[in-house]
C-alpha cells in the first residue's frame, strides 16, 4: 500500500480532499522557470539538459507541493529521436520535415531512437532522486503523446490548424499512414517503459488532438493504438498504472475509457465532469478539468467553478487538473489559491 495520494486514487481509491497537479505546471506562468529557460538557450536545449530539466519539473511540487510531478519534455521528442528533423521556432512552434510518402517512413529509425532519447531518462532518475529526498508522497509522471497526436505533426509538419494532411492521409492512403503508426507505437512503447525504468511511476498518454477525428475514425486511430500501448505497457510493466487524455472525445471519452484499459481518463475543459462521471466505468479515475481561463481569472469565479468539480467528482476516483495547460499569464497566487479551495474540500 503506498502512501502516495496519486497511486491510491490510480489504483482505483476515492481519496478526499482529491490530490492535485496541472497540466503545464512546470512553465512559463513562474518566474524561476523564466529564469532557468533564459539560461538554457533554446526550448529543446533545456529539454536534452538533465540538470535543468529535472530543476524545471520540481519546481512547482517546490512551490506548491502538487501531489504529481510530470517530466518537464515535450510530446515531439519520440520523432525527433527517429530522426525526423525537430525546431521551434520562437511564437510559432514546432517545425518538422513532413513525411508524406513511404520513403519518409522508412528513414525512421527506431532501434535507434533509445539512445538518442537518453538524456530524457537521465532528467528522470534526477527527478526520481530530488522526489524522493524533498517530497516522498509526490508522483512521478512520465509521458509521451499518444500515435495519433504525434502523427498529425509528423505528417503536418507543424501544430496548430485542423491538421488536414493528416486527415486525408488516414481516408487516402491508410497504409501509409498505418505504418507511420506502427513505428510510433514501437518507439513510444520503448521510450515510455525505458521511463518507468528510470524512475516514473505512472505514465500519461496525450491524444491532444483525438478531438479532430469523427466516430469511427476516433476508434481506429485513437482508441485501438492507445489500447495496444496500454496492453504493452502492461506486459512489460504490471505495477505501472496509465493515464490516458484524449482531448475534446466528447461522449467518445467513455467509449475510450471502457476500451483502452487505462486507469484514468482526463478530461478537457469543454466536458461536463457531472456527464463523465455517470458514463465513464467507475473503475476508471477521472482528471480534470478547470478552465485553464478561471484559473486566471481566480476569485469567486475560480472558487465557483473548482467547487462544482469537485461536488460532480465526490466518491469516485479523481485527480483535480485543469483541462488543458496552465497559461503563461496566470498569477502563481491564483494557483495557490485553487490549491487551498481542494483541500479545504
Amino acid at each position: 500500500m503506498t502512501d502516495k495520494p496519486l497511486l491510491r486514487v490510480l489504483s482505483g481509491e476515492s481519496v478526499w480532499p482529491p490530490p492535485v497537479w496541472l497540466m503545464r505546471q512546470a512553465g512559463r506562468h513562474l518566474p524561476e522557470y523564466r529564469a532557468m529557460r533564459g539560461e538554457a538557450g533554446s526550448f529543446m536545449d533545456l529539454c536534452l539538459n538533465p540538470e535543468l530539466a529535472a530543476e524545471v519539473t520540481i519546481q512547482p511540487v517546490r512551490r506548491y507541493g502538487m501531489d504529481g510531478a510530470i517530466l518537464f519534455s515535450d510530446i515531439l521528442i519520440v520523432p525527433w529521436a527517429m530522426g525526423q528533423g525537430l525546431t521551434f521556432a520562437e511564437g510559432e512552434g514546432p517545425r518538422l520535415p513532413p513525411i508524406t510518402d513511404q520513403g519518409g517512413v522508412d528513414r525512421l529509425d527506431v532501434a535507434g531512437a533509445a539512445a538518442k532519447a537518453e538524456p530524457i531518462m537521465e532528467t528522470v532518475r534526477r527527478v526520481k532522486a530530488g522526489l524522493a529526498k524533498d517530497h516522498p508522497n509526490t508522483t512521478l509522471i512520465g509521458f509521451s503523446g499518444s500515435p495519433w497526436t504525434v502523427a498529425c505533426y509528423m505528417v503536418e509538419g507543424k501544430g496548430g490548424g485542423e491538421f488536414k494532411h493528416a486527415r486525408r492521409m488516414i481516408h487516402d492512403n491508410p497504409a501509409l499512414f498505418g505504418a507511420l503508426v506502427e513505428k510510433l507505437e514501437a518507439a513510444t512503447l520503448a521510450y515510455l517503459i525505458a521511463q518507468v525504468d528510470a524512475g516514473a511511476e505512472a505514465l500519461m498518454l496525450f491524444d491532444s488532438w483525438a478531438g479532430q477525428l469523427a466516430p469511427n475514425a476516433f476508434r481506429k486511430w485513437v482508441i485501438e493504438p492507445n489500447k495496444r500501448l496500454r496492453a504493452a505497457i502492461k506486459a512489460a510493466r504490471p505495477s505501472i498504472p496509465v493515464i490516458g487524455f484524449p482531448r475534446l472525445a466528447g461522449p467518445m471519452l467513455a467509449e475510450y475509457a471502457a476500451e483502452t484499459g487505462v486507469q484514468a481518463c482526463g478530461m478537457d475543459t469543454a466536458m461536463n465532469p457531472a456527464w463523465a462521471a455517470a458514463n465513464v466505468p467507475k473503475t476508471v479515475a477521472l482528471q480534470g478539468n478547470l478552465d485553464p481561463e478561471v484559473l486566471i481569472a481566480g476569485g469567486p469565479a475560480l472558487r465557483r467553478e473548482a467547487e462544482s468539480i469537485l461536488a460532480a467528482m465526490k466518491g469516485r476516483p479523481f485527480i483535480f487538473n485543469l483541462g488543458h495547460g496552465v497559461e503563461i499569464t496566470t498569477p502563481p497566487e491564483h494557483v495557490v489559491e485553487l490549491l487551498q479551495i481542494i483541500r479545504a474540500a
